[in-house]
């Protein structure tokens, strides 16, 4: 099923570039087209994984890195990937301050998993724990080559469209310059359209196996709240750039400032919130964290990604009676 949507949603966004060159150069423009976008999904097919990590500098960390955080991050992610019969990623920090992660890579074989430094500096051990749980999720549910590869080309669609409209608009073209326009403005909404066709119920079962993974549903839920509360307030300039790959975060990396937010793909927080609490419930509460997960403590002179003086009142995302983790 996971090979079937990923060849419908590849067919569909081709089907889309080809159209696009078609209507900016003719026949000409369609075939040119065609060419180019079965040379990129070959190319996002094995490449997309580091193209993603290199466009938000990521750096690739292990167990030794100089941080007790870091080291705490890259430990628990490899445990619980372990736990869920996964190889082991490659793990990864990026220099951003908005607090975010994604999961990346063609297969579980070759996945990559990143956080950012905002994201390490304010949850708590379990709540990052949590993210990394549901990036593991998308690893485990094969969501990764979907994502990358959707990223790679509905950004190539995008800057398509943008060449059309600086470029466009001679009579000689199929619809002359209302067919450009309609192409510069349309051509982004319908990859988007592709995106979130898969988008949301991708998320809902990644929150919900990661919720098994850390065998913690809670700490994700609170994750999600303060990721939210926090995404709006940081600028990700990569992502505000290239915002085709805003989906493979786990919160809507786009606040508005920079490009607009053409490719929200993710569902409403609260809902996703609810489902977890309601799993909480089910399961009869978090389970507690044991061995090196409950003994080890950091407290707030991890470096730079200790905890800020700005962190969420526990009243803002929290229920009061949460235990806070190791982290806090």
């Amino acid at each position: 099923m996971n090979h079937l949507r990923t060849f419908i949603l590849l067919a569909a966004l081709t089907a889309l570039f080809v159209g696009v060159g078609y209507l900016l150069g003719g026949a000409t423009g369609m075939i040119v087209a065609l060419a180019f976008a079965l040379v990129m999904n070959v190319v996002s097919y094995w490449n997309a994984d580091k193209i993603v990590l290199r466009l938000y500098k990521a750096e690739l960390v292990d167990e030794r890195h100089p941080d007790p955080v870091v080291r705490a991050y890259v430990a628990d992610t490899l445990q619980m990937a372990r736990d869920a019969g996964l190889p082991a990623p490659r793990v990864a920090i990026i220099p951003n301050d908005q607090p975010n992660a994604f999961a990346t890579g063609r297969n579980p074989q070759n996945a990559a998993v990143a956080a950012t430094t905002g994201l390490l500096r304010m949850l708590d051990r379990r709540e990052v724990r949590g993210v990394m749980a549901h990036e593991l999720a998308h690893v485990k549910n094969r969501d990764t080559l979907t994502m990358t590869v959707t990223a790679t080309v509905a950004g190539a669609i995008s800057a398509l469209a943008n060449f059309a409209l600086i470029f466009g608009g001679g009579r000689e073209r199929p619809g002359g310059i209302i067919g450009v326009l309609a192409i510069a403005l349309l051509a982004p909404m319908a990859a988007a359209l592709v995106q979130m066709a898969i988008s949301r119920a991708r998320e809902y079962e990644a929150d919900r196996i990661g919720a098994e993974i850390a065998r913690d549903p809670e700490a994700l839920a609170s994750a999600l709240q303060k990721i939210e509360a926090y995404a709006k307030r940081a600028v990700n300039l990569p992502a505000e750039r290239n915002p085709a790959t805003a989906h493979m975060f786990i919160i809507n990396p786009l606040n508005g400032k920079g490009a607009d937010n053409l490719f929200s793909t993710h569902p409403a927080t609260g809902n996703r919130v609810k489902a977890l609490m309601e799993m909480a419930r089910k399961l009869g509460g978090a389970r507690p964290l044991s061995g090196d997960y409950r003994s080890a403590q950091y407290g707030h002179d991890a470096g730079a990604y200790a905890p800020s003086a700005t962190a969420v009142p526990a009243s803002e995302n929290t229920s009061p009676t949460r235990p806070r983790g190791p982290w806090g």
